[in-house]
């Protein structure tokens, strides 16, 4: 099948067509590009291609002419000056084995459009791109934010942050993911952009776990309050910067996940809250929720480096089944009675520390329109 493609329009590659990606390649060609599309059945890349939907993953959207799709990855990747990859994280090793051979050679910026780690090696999205397409880090981008796809596709203005090692490659790739309802920040902190999106899930399965018991707005606030200390204290103890968790990447994509019934976190953690078993939730859920895969490796990270996560912790013992979800939320962090500072291991008690500069943050960007982001520039 040949490329139908405006010679004018820059080219560009979006592999997999679940809703993310299909929002994403919904982005990209609303912002000038001209977009392939691949999805791994036929059938699909054949709706796309001439009806234009995607009723399976974006029910009642249209998508643009500058969208296209096809089921031969050669075909998707061929001529592409940028390839955005969003598969489930599990499955990106596999499918970057068959990608390999077809950019050899080329230049194109890599982006991951995920939020997950690997569950074998605990590496990071970008990492394992970089392994397994023995490529430059400095042609790997991420992207990460407050993205829930089906409000994006319904053209409900919002922001992302693109970050890599490389400030040359994230403003490029900034540059072809924007337009009217989207907006794109750069950083250069790969680590802390990742691990906020890949964080924010595992808070974000809490929120859904004490959500289907039935508790409250104080209780869900107290978890995502403690759960952003969680987020930053592990991320820093990895090399991150704290103003990237304090940031879209962090509190935002933090307050979007935890808050909305759109989330597929959220909507696992609400399903092991009313008692569902997570063979029941894997087996109930259209697509993957990253958060279930993702903590048992985040735990063992934070178990090598000497970060505590209780919050994680006990999401962990309610999907082994050892923990009643009701008694998640009496603990919060802690079975110790002795009274504790309210800080982050990297601040100081009693200072305000990482969540009270991340709420001044978030206040400055809801102020400026995002111009007060200190760590994520426009």
């Amino acid at each position: 099948m040949s490329r139908r493609a405006d010679p004018a329009r820059p080219r560009v590659a979006v592999l997999g067509a679940g809703s993310w990606g299909t929002t994403f390649g919904k982005i990209l060609a609303d912002g000038g590009a001209s977009v392939m599309m691949w999805a791994r059945r036929p059938e699909l890349a054949a709706e796309i291609r001439t009806a234009r939907r995607n009723s399976a993953y974006l029910p009642g959207i249209n998508l643009p002419k500058g969208m296209t799709a096809t089921a031969d990855l050669a075909v998707a990747v061929d001529g592409a000056e940028q390839i955005y990859l969003s598969v489930p994280s599990q499955a990106l090793r596999e499918n970057l084995t068959v990608l390999r051979p077809l950019v050899v050679g080329t230049e194109a910026p890599i982006v991951s459009l995920m939020k997950g780690v690997e569950k074998r090696t605990g590496l990071r999205m970008s990492e394992v791109i970089e392994q397994e397409l023995a490529c430059d880090p400095d042609r790997i981008a991420v992207a990460s934010g407050p993205n829930l796809a089906l409000e994006i596709a319904q053209e409900q203005p919002t922001a992302a942050v693109i970050a890599s090692t490389s400030l040359a490659t994230a403003e490029a790739v900034a540059r072809r993911a924007r337009n009217g309802y989207f907006r794109t920040f750069v950083n250069t902190d790969v680590i802390g952009t990742e691990f906020g999106g890949v964080l924010k899930n595992l808070i974000a399965v809490a929120i859904g776990i004490v959500d289907g018991v039935g508790y409250g707005e104080n209780t869900k606030a107290s978890i995502i309050t403690r759960g952003l200390v969680e987020m930053t204290d592990f991320a820093v103890a990895h090399g991150a910067q704290p103003e990237t968790l304090q940031g879209l990447a962090g509190l935002g994509d933090l307050i979007a996940t935890c808050q909305s019934p759109l989330s597929r976190n959220n909507t696992a953690g609400r399903l092991l809250g009313q008692g569902y078993s997570f063979q029941d939730v894997v087996d109930n859920m259209q697509q993957t929720a990253e958060g279930l895969g993702s903590v048992a490796p985040i735990l063992q990270l934070a178990k090598g480096i000497g970060v505590e996560m209780p919050i994680v912790e006990q999401v962990k013992r309610v999907l082994d089944g050892t923990m009643d979800p009701r008694e998640i939320a009496p603990h919060l962090t802690t079975d110790d009675d002795t009274p504790q500072g309210e800080r982050t291991q990297h601040g100081q008690a009693g200072s305000g520390g990482a969540l009270r500069r991340a709420l001044e943050r978030a206040l400055d960007q809801f102020r400026h329109g995002g111009r007060g982001a200190a760590g994520d520039r426009p």
